[in-house]
């Protein structure tokens, strides 16, 4: 393998993306850097996606296709995945989204040429797009250089993290497969999966930001980020209850004052949230976080 591009891996997941899965992998495979390992997992899709990505794989057979006889999960179907790449690097991307054609050469020059010795996650910008392909808007606010407004936290970026999930776009990211090792790939009892497992990459790793759109996010009905806020929705319930498990680890691994107070932020956020999605029961949970930290703070 040639020292000066390192393989990178790219575990597409796929469930129910029939309409879209198609463009996501001719995005991985119209890449401008060549060394790319793609596996694609059909997570017992219920739609013809299966179907889809076997007939494309006729003329593409350097894509490898794993098909789940049951569904398993982002979580789950990523970790066993994850054991059968490999790359020194690893991009999750979703079937929905598309990469942008220098995305993974952008990422690899910035691994190879940060200024952070141990620099685990490189992320950028993305586009939004609609269902249907049209541009909405940026993950983060441009100028007209398309270049962020505001600054991005770089380096030791776990005090960031915690305090707001706005303060980085896991769907650019390109993590070094070390770090999914360290930690043992992303928590499989959880409903979502990136801002536990950037919360804990952070305490132990340099993150670092490429000021530029990586990506194109697709935004459609039933999205995974759409379900915090669903009142009557079982798995909204299910995701907001992820979310306190979460602070709950993170809660552990704080080791300063400073940290303390940005997951307080946090927390009192989600004490909000829960209480507006009329989940009593996670609203007492996470009045429970806030009460154990302000006894932390006491005896400090």
């Amino acid at each position: 393998m040639n020292s000066e591009k390192p393989l990178v891996s790219i575990i597409c997941h796929c469930y129910n993306h029939s309409k879209f899965v198609l463009e996501t992998l001719k995005s991985v495979l119209n890449q401008t850097y060549d060394n790319i390992e793609v596996i694609v997992v059909d997570d017992f899709s219920t739609d013809n996606s299966a179907d889809v990505i076997s007939s494309f794989m006729v003329k593409h057979p350097e894509i490898k296709f794993i098909q789940n006889h049951r569904n398993l999960g982002i979580t789950k179907s990523f970790n066993r995945i994850l054991k059968k790449t490999k790359g020194k690097y690893i991009i999750d991307l979703a079937a929905d989204d598309l990469l942008l054609p220098n995305c993974v050469m952008q990422q690899v020059h910035c691994f190879q040429n940060s200024n952070y010795q141990n620099l685990g996650i490189v992320y950028g910008n993305a586009e939004l797009i609609s269902e249907n392909g049209n541009f909405e808007d940026y993950f983060f606010e441009v100028n007209s250089s398309k270049r962020v407004i505001k600054k991005r936290p770089t380096g030791r970026i776990y005090e960031s993290i915690i305090t707001s999930g706005k303060t980085f776009c896991s769907v650019s990211g390109m993590v070094k497969k070390e770090v999914f090792d360290s930690l043992n790939g992303y928590d499989e009892f959880l409903e979502y999966e990136d801002f536990d497992f950037w919360i804990r990459a952070s305490r132990n790793f340099d993150i670092d930001f490429i000021d530029t759109p990586l990506i194109q996010k697709r935004t459609v009905a039933n999205s995974l980020g759409s379900n915090f806020f669903k009142k009557t929705d079982a798995r909204a319930k299910r995701m907001n209850h992820s979310t306190f498990l979460i602070l709950k680890k993170a809660l552990a691994l704080n080791q300063t004052k400073d940290e303390d107070l940005a997951l307080q932020k946090r927390i009192n956020y989600e004490i909000v949230h829960t209480f507006k999605m009329n989940d009593f029961r996670l609203f007492f949970k996470n009045l429970g976080l806030l009460i154990v930290l302000y006894k932390r703070k006491l005896i400090h």
